[in-house]
């Protein structure tokens, strides 16, 4: 009678689960699988795919200078600066906003949430306008009337500046789901056990948050932290959106899905394309084991 039970709750688990795993399956794991075998074609997308085995792959690290030079190192350094500065920024704010009363917190939070949902073209404009490089930019202007500088700087054009203020662009609209996440986990671990600790002899803050705090919210750590590797290694179209030109000047702030989208919807080699995209996703699954082994619970192995 209870293997019975057990059956039924068993398949009932299943017809929940059901839903996602078809969605899953067919956005997710048809389309990598279709994007794998384009990447061994040369597809224009208007002849039958060409079979040319791993072409695309050799030419990807030997002939592609654009990549090599621009695209791969570029989105590495974005990756590393902005996915673990985002992080650590998200779980500052997340900690600050919890120490809050619960109105002000949450009026906060939506202020600081905002900017994950603001479009790429609005972003776009007030950043163009903020950094204009005539004295009509409200840097320039501000700068001019201080007297720092005698005329406007052209900090769009500037390869160095103009992936700094990527950089500054990323981590300002990093404030996303992740962040809610660590919110809710900070919010959700039992006060008792501060209480607990600093009678055993706790004495500050900063032991609080390295003994109770993160470990108490591993999940939404977890989380937070992948959240922040999709995020960062599937960053596209912001040099240009804050340039107005594209490619930037100089390849400046060109990342891989810029490139991948520039051989996929521009020169039309979606073959070529589909290998880029095999690149990051193995990129995406290298950082997000490493997350695993930070913040994954050990019973999972």
């Amino acid at each position: 009678m209870d293997m019975k039970k057990n059956k039924s709750k068993l398949n009932t688990s299943y017809l929940f689960i059901l839903p996602y795993a078809l969605m899953f399956l067919t956005f997710v794991v048809i389309l990598i699988a279709i994007s794998m075998l384009l990447s061994l074609t040369y597809f224009d997308t208007i002849n039958f795919p060409q079979f040319i085995g791993f072409r695309n792959y050799v030419n990807l690290f030997t002939q592609d200078s654009e990549f090599m030079q621009y695209a791969l190192p570029i989105t590495i350094k974005y990756a590393l600066l902005v996915g673990p500065g985002g992080y650590i920024l998200s779980f500052f704010l997340a900690w600050c906003l919890a120490q809050l009363t619960k109105r002000l917190r949450t009026v906060l939070a939506i202020i600081i949430y905002s900017p994950a949902l603001t479009s790429g073209a609005l972003m776009a404009v007030g950043w163009r306008v903020l950094f204009s490089g005539d004295n009509r930019g409200y840097l320039n202007y501000l700068l001019l009337n201080m007297g720092l500088i005698n005329e406007p700087l052209q900090f769009l054009q500037n390869v160095n500046i103009v992936f700094g203020i990527m950089v500054f662009v990323g981590l300002w609209s990093s404030m996303g789901i992740g962040f809610l996440a660590m919110l809710s986990g900070i919010l959700n671990i039992n006060r008792e056990m501060y209480e607990a600790a600093y009678i055993d002899g706790m004495k500050n803050r900063f032991q609080e948050i390295i003994y109770i705090t993160i470990p108490s919210m591993k999940p939404q750590m977890l989380f937070g932290a992948v959240m922040a590797i999709v995020g960062t290694f599937n960053a596209s179209g912001i040099a240009s959106a804050i340039t107005g030109a594209y490619p930037p000047p100089q390849y400046a702030g060109w990342l891989i899905v810029d490139h991948m989208n520039d051989y996929a919807f521009t020169k039309l080699e979606m073959g070529y394309a589909s290998a880029l995209s095999i690149i990051l996703l193995l990129f995406c699954l290298v950082f997000n084991r490493l997350s695993y082994r930070v913040f994954g619970s050990e019973e999972r192995d």
